[in-house]
């Protein structure tokens, strides 16, 4: 698990092909890596992977046909500059949010505009995705915990103070960036309770959340 709290900003300097895979190496800049090992989990523009090899300053970890196939990676090249985050420990302060690692979609940013000092983003998300974003709560994109601040259909606003500019990827967001989405987890676990007996027919016969279901299952009145 981590916070979406970016701990650092690193690079990748090498992708490696692996038959249909891919391995990534990973410059990880000022992330202090002392505390890493073998197998240790680092959030790598929001994505969980595992480090599979330390080379003194930064780490290596493979990517899977499936993790390529659901963010944002696919269109990375060498050099580009990626939000690093260590897995969190029992001790830390959960500055953010709950945030997995196991990205949902690529949102696209649809427009950028100044407001003050801050920067505001619109991103659109795949349609299956609306549900599970509300206004004030909360997101995480390419790994960073983040505030909805407007909701319109598929799209969603976010405004970005100077320092999480400065401190993450966010400033090199553009019109048509492809980014890493992971909504909040709640909300995911929420819906399959909701579907209750339902959750366990196959996808081609179970049924959607419905107005009638929430009202049967107690959350309408």
């Amino acid at each position: 698990m981590f916070t979406g709290i970016i701990e650092a900003v690193g690079n990748i300097t090498a992708i490696t092909p692996k038959g249909q895979d891919i391995a990534i190496t990973v410059n990880s800049g000022t992330l202090d890596l002392d505390d890493v090992k073998l197998g240790d989990s680092i959030a790598t523009n929001g994505v969980c992977l595992t480090v599979v090899q330390l080379t003194g300053n930064g780490y290596v970890a493979d990517l899977s046909l499936e993790t390529m196939n659901r963010t944002a990676f696919a269109t990375y090249k060498t050099g580009q500059r990626v939000n690093l985050e260590k897995a969190m420990l029992p001790t830390t302060r959960m500055g953010g949010h709950m945030v997995s690692g196991h990205v949902d979609a690529v949102a696209t940013i649809v427009s950028r505009h100044s407001l003050g000092r801050a920067i505001e983003f619109w991103l659109q998300v795949p349609s299956s995705l609306a549900k599970y974003i509300a206004e004030k709560g909360s997101i995480t994109i390419d790994g960073i915990s983040l505030t909805v601040n407007d909701v319109d259909g598929d799209k969603f606003k976010i405004t970005i103070v100077p320092h999480t500019a400065q401190e993450t990827t966010i400033e090199q967001f553009n019109v048509g960036t492809k980014i890493n989405l992971e909504v909040d987890v709640i909300a995911r676990y929420l819906e399959r309770l909701i579907l209750g007996d339902k959750a366990a027919e196959s996808s081609s016969t179970k049924s959607e959340v419905t107005m009638e279901l929430l009202a049967k299952s107690g959350f309408l009145k």
